[in-house]
This record gives structure tokens, C-alpha cells and sequence, in this order.
């Protein structure tokens, strides 16, 4: 069969994208895909390979259109500082308006997939690193800005709150309560305000 245009094949691959994330990858099968894209099993594996292949693909067209999205949208309107506390912020309030309690599919995965798949480890590991990144070159301009204490320890800030954010995506999926998420987020946006002292 031939292979489906460009502009399905995103189209399809955005619905893979939407039955991973609602079923997790070991509970979504081919035949879960295949109706979810409009698309037959043999056209799937003609045109995406196997459902591995394609989960792989779902990671990437996910980070484009979430993480990677959402941090480039905010750098663009946002001092250094506020981008860090409205990339929380939106977290949240995606995460409270989440019917389904789905969390963040790369957060799931790390949880679910990535102990038993080394290379979709390493995969989820490097998205991750992304906003770990985002976080610390926001950390290192407000520090050059002044607006965040200059004994600030970049690396160990950034990967804390790369945790409370895996945290806040977790805890959705359980328990969506506003006043818990945002409980969890305080502490860690107050190291940017600590004065000096408290940093040592």
C-alpha cells in the first residue's frame, strides 16, 4: 500500500500520540492504534514500522508540540525568572484541566517504559535534559540580570525543580488538587528569592 501523505501521517501520528498517552504504551495495542490513526495494521507497520518504532515517534512529535512548545513560547514573553514560575504555573493549570488525570507522557514513560527499554530510556532521559536546560539558562540570566541571588547554585536548582516538576505530573494522575500542586511548587520557586545567607 502506499505511504500516507505528509499531512496525515502528522495528523495519525498526533492520535498515536493521544492513545499512548491515554493507555500507556504496554496497555495500547496495534489494534488500539490502528483505530485511533483511521488506519489498517498493515498500512501502520507500511508506514510507521512497529509499534515501538512509532512509540518513539509519538515521543518526539509530544516534546515538539508540549515541552518544547511551551518553552519557547514563554523565553519569547518572559524575563528569566517569571519564565521559570509561568512554565510551573502553566503545568498546573494544564494538569488541573486534565479530565482524564492523563499526567505528562514523557513523565509516564520515564515511570513506566524506560526501566524496561534502555534506548526509550536514554530517549525520555534527553527530552527531560531539555527542560532541565530550560531551567538553568533561565537560572543563569536572572542571576546575570540580578533578579535571583548570584550564590544561586544553577545545577543543583535546575535539577530540583526538573523534580518538582516529574512530581507535580505524577501527583496529577492521583490526586489533581490545586492547593497540592502549588505546595509542591512554592518551596522550590522560593530558592530564587532566598537572600544570600540562605544559600550557603
Amino acid at each position: 500500500m502506499a505511504r500516507l501523505k505528509a499531512f496525515d501521517e502528522e495528523r495519525a501520528i498526533d492520535r498515536a500520540v493521544d492513545c499512548f498517552w491515554s493507555r500507556g504504551y504496554e496497555a495500547t495495542s496495534v489494534r488500539d492504534l490502528g483505530e485511533a490513526m483511521g488506519i489498517g495494521g498493515a498500512s501502520l507497520y507500511n508506514a510507521f514500522g512497529d509499534k515501538r518504532t512509532l512509540f518513539v515517534k509519538c515521543l518526539e512529535r509530544y516534546a515538539n508540540r508540549s515541552s518544547r512548545e511551551r518553552m519557547a513560547r514563554i523565553e519569547v514573553k518572559h524575563a528569566p525568572k517569571d519564565a521559570i514560575r509561568t512554565f510551573l504555573a502553566e503545568i498546573i493549570e494544564r494538569s488541573l484541566k486534565d479530565p482524564d488525570c492523563k499526567g505528562c507522557l514523557l513523565v509516564n514513560s520515564a515511570l513506566d517504559v524506560a526501566p524496561h527499554d534502555a534506548a526509550i530510556g536514554e530517549a525520555v532521559a534527553g527530552y527531560l535534559d531539555e527542560i532541565r536546560d530550560f531551567f538553568r539558562r533561565n537560572i543563569d540570566a536572572a542571576r546575570r540580570a540580578g533578579t535571583v541571588p548570584k550564590a544561586i547554585d544553577t545545577e543543583t536548582v535546575s535539577g530540583h525543580l526538573l523534580g518538582v516538576l516529574m512530581g507535580i505530573r505524577a501527583l496529577t494522575r492521583v490526586k489533581p488538587d490545586r492547593k497540592l500542586l502549588e505546595s509542591v511548587a512554592r518551596p522550590a520557586l522560593a530558592l530564587l528569592d532566598l537572600p544570600k545567607s540562605k544559600l550557603h
